[in-house]
């Protein structure tokens, strides 16, 4: 996901995204440990997923750059 995407969304469609990007991310993760076919690849960009949504959840939360909750 892109910070411009992500920017966009409302709080309340950034925690929906947030929810199904961290229970993509757990299976992600069991496959791997299960399976070795799974790729690293997406494994990285999903944590970075997590970490923008979180990012953008915070600045929002104490008002840093001008952003408002949505």
């Amino acid at each position: 996901m892109k910070i411009e995407e992500i920017r966009s969304k409302t709080d309340s469609e950034l925690e929906y995204d947030l929810n199904n990007v961290r229970k993509e991310l757990f299976d992600l993760r069991f496959r791997s440990a299960v399976d070795s076919s799974s790729s690293p690849a997406r494994i990285n960009e999903l944590r970075r997923s997590v970490a923008r949504i979180h990012t953008v959840l915070h600045e929002r939360a104490i008002g840093v750059r001008g952003q408002e909750s949505k």
